[in-house]
């Protein structure tokens, strides 16, 4: 199949872009045989604290909310030695982008295609991600959720992206590896791309993913781009 009639192309971030395991990874020395499991629960525990943030609206960046699950983790774990924390979290704001990222971009880039992030991220952390990974070149704009003071998938974040782009929903490519936000995304009337890196099942959630892909290298022909192609 193919998406006919998209303008831009509109990526989450953490798990999407960037690989959110690659913190854990760069600090395994420290972690020993608890890596995984620190890795796994201090993802849990951001998403958890950011869905239930939303709820209660006692809305923190996205810099606490990461502080916080990852202080949550390191106690459940038992891992308290001095300056981990700040490691890990300095990691965090330095993650490896996905191998594909950079020649995918390009190649919508090289068919001047609109291409935005839209991210729980807070700006400054935004701002360190793209800077390290260098896919900052490609990139038309990047939105924060900090704007709109509320976490995905409140709608509210979606309509971000479409005031600032100036493009209606259904002409917007949203791509994320995260099954509630590309559903979340889905049912606000996006035109949805599930990375389903990790091979989950469907949600039962409001919202159909029109495709999936296993990873970002099936964008351009999804889109009917063939190589050096741009838009009509």
């Amino acid at each position: 199949m193919l998406l006919g009639g998209i303008r831009a192309c509109v990526f989450d971030a953490y798990g999407t872009l960037f690989d959110v395991g690659s913190a854990v990874r760069q600090c395994a020395d420290a972690l020993g045989e608890k890596a995984l499991a620190l890795s796994l629960r201090w993802r849990e525990k951001q998403l958890q604290y950011t869905w239930l943030r939303t709820a209660q609206g006692k809305y923190v960046d996205f810099s606490q909310v990461t502080r916080e699950a990852l202080e949550f983790a390191l106690e459940e774990l038992q891992l308290g030695q001095p300056g981990l924390a700040e490691r890990l979290l300095h990691a965090f704001d330095h993650l490896d982008a996905y191998g594909e990222v950079p020649s995918v971009l390009r190649a919508l880039k090289g068919a001047q295609m609109r291409i935005a992030i839209l991210s729980n991220g807070s700006p400054a952390m935004l701002a360190a991600l793209v800077g390290h990974s260098g896919i900052g070149r490609w990139l038309d704009a990047v939105y924060s959720v900090d704007s709109v003071h509320v976490y995905k998938p409140d709608p509210r974040t979606y309509q971000l992206a479409v005031d600032r782009l100036g493009t209606p929903a259904g002409q917007i490519c949203f791509l994320s590896s995260n099954g509630w936000d590309a559903y979340g995304a889905s049912s606000f009337g996006m035109r949805v791309v599930w990375c389903n890196r990790a091979s989950q099942p469907p949600e039962r959630l409001p919202g159909k993913p029109e495709a999936q892909l296993r990873s970002l290298d099936g964008l351009p022909a999804l889109l009917g781009l063939a190589p050096g192609e741009t838009l009509r």
